[in-house]
């Protein structure tokens, strides 16, 4: 007799098979999916923006795959309301789901300032990258941002050398830093900004253009000093936990960038209390 029934067959889940390699993975997800998502604005309140998504979880060393459509229903089930608050949410969550230990986000947006002019004080937008980074490990969650700020750079070694005019350049400085309390992605932007040899605009009229050449030229620094500057300033202020500083400046005479780091925790030096 035949078998007319509607029931659909059971169609295997080939990813929930055994493996016998005896190998686990530290990190296995999905990369560069975008998603909608809303971040807080000192000025407006909240920023609607379009993230850069990439999440991972580990596999142990038994299974053969994760499931990946998970991590889209993850982002998904939020209804384009994933914020920085959801964040630490959204990491559990995918631990949870997918039956991990760890698991790792980035969260990759460009954040956009209405900034001032110096001179004329014509606004325009400039566009920060910022990301968000967590890591979450047996429950333990430990979340970083990420911001890089172009700014200007101006070389003191050619200042001082030649008879009129130096050469300066674009540079990108790039912090990475653990919070212990909030702090507006402004503010980590001012800080690196009130550090170079000069901020940057979007649009500038020629008398704003007049004053940031000067700004620069009376304020010129070496890629060490960016860092180390930033550095003290960062040392200064008690929200930020650790940090990694680099600033790289894309050279108008050479062929290459110059390039600096500096790496520090405060917790472990004991400058701060730890959580536990």
């Amino acid at each position: 007799m035949t078998d007319i029934s509607n029931k659909p067959a059971e169609i295997e889940d080939v990813q929930n098979r055994k493996d016998t390699r005896q190998i686990a993975i530290n990190k296995v997800g999905i990369k560069d999916i975008r998603h909608p998502v809303i971040v807080k604005d000192r000025s407006d309140g909240e920023q609607h923006t379009i993230a850069n998504f990439n999440m991972y979880v580990n596999l142990p060393h038994d299974f053969k795959g994760t499931h990946m459509s998970r991590f889209v229903e993850i982002l998904n089930q939020h209804n384009k309301e994933i914020s920085v608050e959801s964040f630490k949410e959204m990491m559990s969550e995918m631990t949870d789901r997918l039956e991990a230990e760890s698991g790792h986000i980035e969260m990759n947006f460009p954040y956009f300032i209405n900034k001032t002019a110096p001179v004329s004080g014509v606004q325009s937008l400039l566009d920060y990258d910022v990301t968000l980074i967590g890591e979450i490990k047996r429950s333990k969650i430990d979340t970083h941002i990420k911001v890089v700020v172009p700014v200007t750079s101006l070389c003191p070694c050619s200042k001082k050398i030649s008879a009129y005019g130096a050469h300066n350049q674009r540079s990108h400085v790039t912090v990475n830093i653990r919070t212990c309390s909030f702090i507006w992605i402004e503010e980590i932007i001012e800080m690196i900004e009130n550090e170079a040899s000069c901020e940057l605009y979007g649009l500038l009229k020629r008398p704003d253009e007049k004053y940031v050449t000067e700004r620069a030229y009376d304020n010129p620094k070496f890629v060490e000093d960016m860092v180390r500057d930033v550095a003290m300033r960062l040392n200064k202020d008690d929200r930020i936990c650790a940090y990694i500083i680099e600033s790289e400046n894309f050279e108008s005479i050479h062929n290459h960038s110059a390039y600096a780091l500096i790496e520090f925790d405060k917790e472990k030096e004991g400058w701060v209390k730890t959580n536990s």
